[in-house]
């Protein structure tokens, strides 16, 4: 990948803190420059310059600084020495020392089917050429799809990072893929495209990490994100029909659920409502049934002990019952042979007698 290669120097601070100074073409350089500078060429003059400038690259070598984000590792004659934390630090200079700087603290991430503007990292945003084709799969119904995803991870051991894998992060990719293609392939495109973005998602984060453990790449996976899923173009109009009138299909169902969950629930209420009412009125009438009876046997006993005196009371709470109700009407003895007197017939307007109405 020359592309990438290329812009390694110039984008990975940790590839450009590893570089030491190439000190006999500075030391040439000065001695160049001082020989222009100096009547005559004096040979003092340039001893003297070139000790300067070996003290000062002793001094510009002999320190660095560590983000507080990340932490350095220090290598001596290129064998691994030590981590330090973040702050400033000092060193053996003119490349005795070398001192990595990794991001420990950050999380990075890595693109795959489309690229972030502005992006530092080369690793994080695939290849112009690599773009399209990494995110082609099929699918387990063989069935074609356009998949784009993101994976978010940080370095959690910066010495297996740098020493265990030539490249971690490229290989990371290719891990990211390869693991994306099997999960993938385990699937329907229905289920890739709708329903079954969380679980992918799941387990390929299980695999990578598995992955990355196994090859000890010092990285921790934290998240693995679907973004666009999309059928290739050609078929592309006719998979966003269908999907439609999956959509529409959904729609009517849970409109249909809606209707039922409101008259079901309904209906239900007025069942257990005609239920209870039955039964309040059942034991009502039990109870009213209950109490005429015992009633009854009451009264019997009082009736068995003297039933002259009890049919007289029986005969006069009865007609304590019937008689306020019977209004405008007259009741008279049997042996009344005249009516008329004990009628009020009242006078009319004009004065006169009104007839009465005999049957």
């Amino acid at each position: 990948m020359p592309n990438r290669d290329a812009k390694e120097g110039q984008d990975d601070p940790w590839k450009a803190a590893r570089s030491p100074p190439d000190l006999g073409h500075l030391i040439g350089k000065g001695q160049s420059a001082l020989k222009r500078m100096l009547p005559g060429g004096s040979t003092t003059g340039l001893v003297v310059a070139a000790a300067l400038v070996l003290a000062a690259l002793f001094a510009w070598t002999s320190y660095y600084t560590v983000p507080s984000d990340s932490v350095a590792v220090v290598q001596r004659f290129g064998k691994y020495l030590k981590q330090v934390p973040p702050g400033l630090h000092f060193k053996w200079p003119m490349g005795i020392d070398t001192a990595t700087v990794v991001p420990v603290k950050r999380q990075l991430k890595q693109e795959f089917g489309f690229t972030t503007p502005g992006a530092t990292d080369s690793y994080q945003s695939p290849g112009v050429r690599d773009a399209t084709r990494e995110t082609q799969m099929v699918t387990g119904d063989l069935n074609a799809a356009l998949v784009e995803w993101v994976v978010q991870y940080r370095i959690s051991d910066p010495v297996k990072f740098l020493f265990e894998v030539r490249d971690p992060r490229e290989t990371l990719r290719y891990v990211s893929e390869s693991v994306m293609r099997e999960v993938v392939g385990d699937r329907t495109v229905d289920e890739v495209i709708t329903i079954g973005r969380q679980e992918i998602e799941t387990e390929a984060l299980s695999k990578m990490q598995a992955l990355a453990t196994k090859y000890a790449m010092g990285i921790s996976i934290d998240q693995v994100q679907l973004k666009n899923i999309n059928p290739p173009q050609p078929v592309q109009e006719s998979f966003n029909e269908v999907n439609q009138a999956q959509q529409e299909k959904e729609k009517l169902i849970n409109e249909a659920r809606r209707d039922y969950n409101k008259v079901i629930p309904l209906a239900e209420g007025e069942k257990d409502q005609r239920i209870r009412e039955a039964d309040g009125y059942r034991l009502k009438r039990i109870n009213e049934a209950e109490g005429d009876a015992a009633r009854f046997n009451a009264l019997l006993a009082e009736y068995i002990k003297a039933p002259e005196v009890t049919r007289r009371r029986i005969y006069i709470e009865t007609l304590q019952d019937v008689m306020p109700q019977l209004r405008d009407k007259i009741i008279i003895d049997a042996q009344t042979r005249n009516l008329l007197p004990l009628l009020n017939l009242g006078t009319s307007e004009r004065g006169g007698a009104r007839e009465a109405k005999q049957p």
